[in-house]
């Protein structure tokens, strides 16, 4: 019998045993854990509810949470409020995870193996699909028997053991006190191999939420097996599904290095095709049979599996073994395939087909870029401008973010203009008929011409695109990414900042009585002016829709006989259709027949008119020579042509040293006079003693021409302090201020352009002082006049970029109305836009909502914020213009688009736009304006339309280079092309309005 005494005293023994044995089966089937940790889940929810959320939750910083977006999204939301967009909605979650579990775990929720950037269309069809992986494993069934196997045998064996349902597949306490054994006496011993403890499913966590994909301390470690195991135990307590999940996950989440042109590598189904370029999908079929018994297919599963086992065992030093050290890999894998067949963990036929295989490998490609599809234009605009809006630098990243976006395409009519523009633009195929014939296409390859087209719908909360499509199978984008001289398109630009001058002489003259207006002042060459003052003098209406009626019918020559002085020269003009020359037309008449003098000379006058009210400006400049304005002027004139120069000769010698800019001057003279040369050098190199100048002289003549004294000679003739800059100039017949620049630059290597326009400031002022004398009284008037039409130009620029001009100058020359300030499709659409709006500018929308890792913690919805309108243009103008735009349909140079448009009931839509037609070329003249020259830049023809006030957009026909010299087209090809396109965007016109749409 025990005695007591001997019972108390072994108690702790009991206690003790007791304890380890609990452990022990704690440790082995976790059955504690399965009735806490589900507790602790249940806790850990997320809602999303409206508006934006104060404590979003922990974000991790791994290769997982940057890809996919997670770790930035802070920045990108408030990139994107300040950009028109507010958060609609935001996830939630719950007390116990923000404030107090939060702080030592990743959030727990259901991770997304492959997630990327999708783009819907306004009905949420898909655009554009981006998935990253491309190929994963949808479940577990689906990953062959032999890849599970061996994975589970190299990394977790016991991993999906079913005698222990309720086991934490996050932590191996064997394996772990083993690791943190030799752990420590690494300390002790440096050179001690540290095993690895981690699991499956913390190795996930380490390669998604840890920074840089490591685990840098303890502390990490811990947070990976803390979230591992609460997320094991989310679905309850039994585990196996989870533990098939971890799994799966694994396999599809493996890290596998990265490849030039591919980037990083993710899962088995990616590193198969990257690494060795195989099929996934033939993989799993081989691997899912039995070891066949032919020979041939034996031979392709072994191929298969040795490719798999290749990635697998990569996965502990992918860097290095994929890319580095392939043949101490490729032993590890013959180690492991030998072990697999020993341990009957994969069938030995297997085993030994995969031994006598070879893995193979796949040549590093870079894809093209761009794409075959047109129909993918407008989802790669989207993309380009979500690279704005997130602070993005590229689509590499774009396209990995957990990112769906609504956009404003109409998906449907998106692919059917497109696929009809890439029919046109098919080689080998016969052109349409309704697109060949005179002022259509009459010469030239069809397939070559690149086509565009837009159209946008006006709404009440913006314009918004539904279509952006062309031809070019180039990642390109004609429509906005262009600058182009469409031609008479500009003429609708002129045409409206004249009548924007009309109503502002109105304004200003309109409340004047007869007598007051006869005593106005107006300058002779302010003829807007002039007939503004004459008009309201004698009309009996003095209301603005009267008088810009009546400038409508203002009359100028079209007679291309006339030299006008413009943009710092004479030039000529000539009318694109000789019908046309020496009439005299009305404004109106010009615009509609596209008549280039009239709207040339109409230029003149709006220059003039701002010109006369520059501030400063006066008749006196002209004859008063002394008056501070024209010296001003003057001075003006000598910086800005100086600085012309000065940019130009940068260009040329950037990048280079001291010495190789001087070589570079001196190679470009050809065999020169020896005194040209050492005035060259003593410009460039004023503090190098004899000596330099010697070897110089010596290395340029090498038939030894110069004797000492003559070399001498030379060095004190052309001393720099003797001679001005523009002395040297005039001696080396070189400009002064390329000579400056190789000096200043010989003493300041590293100066940049604006440290080199500020230190010649003075220089350029002295380079021009001839320009001040008397004497050349002519040439000053001529730059005096350039610069008041530079001056001038700016003001019309400013009216310009109000009706969505996309440029940041305009050519200050007449020129400019008949387009060689260029312009682009897009900004033509949005002008449209603005006269259907009766004057408001809208915004144009394309992205309505951008939703943010959906069902996730960081889930947030944000959606576009319509900004109200900006009335630039009164009711009355853009009425005139719309009028007149009707008028060119109707009657000019677009009567091919007349009536064709047509509700069910057959009412005719209204259909308005402008025309122009652009043969670019570069042309030379000689002194006195007689051109001697030209070459074919490139051949544009553009079609700008309003329908019903309601759609908008442009159809642009464009042949870029030297080849544009082989066609023939004009503006009455993409006329003759929205007629074509008509039947397909015909439901969407005659549609009624939807809101939200």
């Amino acid at each position: 019998m025990i005695r007591k005494g001997r019972l108390v005293r072994a108690l702790p023994v009991f206690a003790a045993v007791a304890a380890v044995a609990l452990a022990a089966a704690e440790f082995q089937t976790s059955w504690l854990q399965s009735r806490l940790l589900p507790r602790l889940d249940r806790q850990l929810s997320c809602v999303v509810k409206g508006g934006a959320s104060r404590q979003p939750p922990h974000r991790g910083q791994g290769p997982y949470d940057f890809r996919l977006g997670y770790a930035r999204l802070p920045g990108f939301l408030e990139h994107l409020s300040r950009q028109g967009f507010r958060i609609v909605s935001q996830a939630r979650c719950t007390t116990a995870m923000g404030e107090r579990i939060d702080r030592f775990v990743y959030p727990v929720y259901r991770e997304k193996s492959q997630a990327g950037l999708s783009l819907l269309d306004r009905k949420g069809v898909s655009l554009y699909e981006a998935r990253v992986p491309r190929h994963v494993y949808r479940d577990f069934p689906s990953i062959p028997p032999p890849v599970v196997a061996t994975l589970l045998f190299v990394e977790n064996r016991d991993m999906l053991d079913e005698r222990y349902p309720y086991r934490n597949p996050a932590v191996e306490w064997p394996r772990f006190a083993k690791a943190m054994l030799d752990l420590g006496y690494s300390r002790i011993v440096p050179s001690h191999p540290v095993s690895g403890g981690s699991t499956l499913a913390t190795q996930i966590e380490k390669f998604r939420h840890s920074p840089a994909g490591r685990t840098p301390d303890g502390v990490e470690k811990i947070r990976q097996m803390a979230t591992a195991s609460l997320r094991a135990y989310m679905e309850g307590e039994r585990t196996l599904e989870a533990r098939r999940r971890i799994v799966l996950d694994y396999i599809n989440a493996m890290p596998l290095a990265a490849m030039p042109g591919t980037g990083e590598i993710i899962g088995l189904g990616d590193g198969l095709a990257s690494w060795f370029g195989a099929d996934f999908d033939r993989v799993n079929r081989l691997l899912q049979e039995a070891p066949a018994a032919d020979p041939q297919r034996l031979a392709e599963q072994g191929r298969a599996f040795r490719q798999v086992a290749t990635l697998v065992l990569a996965v502990k030093k992918p860097s290095e073994y994929l890319t580095k050290a392939r043949p101490a890999l490729e032993s590890r894998v013959e180690a492991y395939l030998r072990l697999l067949a020993k341990e009957e963990v994969v069938d030995r036929r297997l085993c030994r087909a995969a031994l006598e295989s070879d893995a193979g490998s796949s040549v590093p490609t870079v894809p093209p870029e761009g794409t075959a599809d047109p129909a993918r234009k407008a989802a790669d605009a989207i993309r380009g401008r979500l690279l704005g809006l997130l602070d993005l630098n590229d689509t590499y990243d774009l396209d990995r973010l957990d990112l769906s976006v609504e956009t404003t395409l109409d998906g449907e009519l998106q692919r059917a203009v497109a696929d009809t523009l890439a029919r046109l633009g098919k080689p080998g195929l016969p052109l349409d008929p309704e697109l060949q014939g005179p002022w259509l296409l009459d010469r030239g390859d069809p397939s070559g011409i690149i086509y565009s087209f837009t159209l946008f719908e006006r709404t009440p909360g913006g314009n918004l695109l539904r279509v952006q499509a062309d031809s070019l199978d180039q990642p390109l984008d004609i429509n906005e990414g262009t600058k182009l001289e469409l031609g008479s398109t500009a003429k609708l630009r002129t045409l409206i900042h004249y009548l924007e001058i009309v109503a502002a002489l109105h304004a200003d003259l309109a409340g004047l009585s007869p007598e007051r207006l006869e005593t106005r002042q107006v300058p002779p060459q302010d003829r807007l002016t002039r007939w503004a003052v004459d008009y309201l003098s004698g009309t009996g209406d003095r209301g603005l829709p009267a008088m810009l009626e009546a400038a409508m019918t203002r009359t100028y020559s079209s007679s291309p006989s006339e030299t006008f002085f413009t943009g710092g020269g004479i030039q000529r003009f000539s009318n694109f259709d000789h019908r046309d020359d020496g009439k005299i037309l009305t404004v109106r008449e010009a615009f509609r027949k596209s008549v280039n003098l009239v709207f040339v000379r109409l230029m003149r006058d709006v220059v003039n008119y701002h010109v006369a009210r520059l501030p400063g400006y006066a008749p006196s400049l002209f004859e008063d020579r002394g008056d501070p304005g024209r010296l001003a002027l003057l001075s003006r004139f000598a910086d800005m042509e100086g600085r012309r120069f000065l940019s130009r000769f940068y260009e040329r010698y950037r990048g280079q040293s001291p010495d190789e800019m001087l070589e570079t001057l001196v190679g470009g003279l050809g065999r020169p006079s020896p005194g040209r040369f050492a005035v060259i050098y003593r410009a460039v190199r004023p503090a190098a003693g004899i000596g330099p100048f010697t070897a110089f002289l010596r290395a340029h003549d090498p038939e030894g021409r110069l004797d000492d004294r003559a070399i001498v000679a030379l060095y004190g003739d052309y001393d720099p302090g003797r001679l001005t800059l523009q002395d040297r100039g005039y001696l080396a017949r070189i400009h002064p201020l390329e000579l400056w620049l190789l000096e200043y630059r010989s003493r300041h290597p590293g100066a940049k352009f604006d440290e080199l326009a500020a230190a010649s400031a003075d220089v350029r002022q002295e380079i021009y002082r001839w320009l001040f004398k008397d004497r050349y009284r002519r040439g000053q008037d001529h730059r005096i006049r350039t610069m008041l039409e530079a001056d001038a130009f700016l003001e019309i620029h400013a009216a310009w970029k109000r009706m969505a001009f996309p440029f940041d100058r305009l050519v200050p020359s007449f020129a400019t109305a008949i387009g060689s300030s260029g312009d682009n499709p897009a900004a033509l659409a949005e002008l449209m836009g603005i006269l259907a709006g009766n004057g408001v500018r809208q915004s144009s929308v394309r992205i309505r909502a951008l939703r943010f890792a959906t069902g996730t913690p960081y889930s947030a919805n944000v959606a576009a914020v319509p900004a109200p309108g900006e009335r630039v243009l009164s009711p009355e103008l853009a009425g005139m213009v719309k009028t007149e735009l009707v008028g060119v349909v109707r009657e000019g140079t677009a009567r091919r688009i007349s009536g064709v448009f047509a509700r069910p009931d057959g009412t005719p839509i209204e259909v308005g736009g402008k025309t122009g037609t652009g043969d670019n070329r570069f042309k030379s003249y000689a002194r006195g304006g007689r051109q001697i020259g030209s070459r074919v830049v490139n051949r544009t023809a553009t079609f700008a339309f309003i329908i019903d006030d309601r759609f908008f957009g442009t159809v642009t026909a464009f042949v870029p280079g030297e080849k544009a010299s082989g066609y023939g087209f004009t503006s009455a090809l993409p006329v003759a092309l929205l007629k074509r396109l008509a039947p397909i965007i015909m439901p969407a016109v005659s549609s009624p309005p939807q809101a939200g749409t």
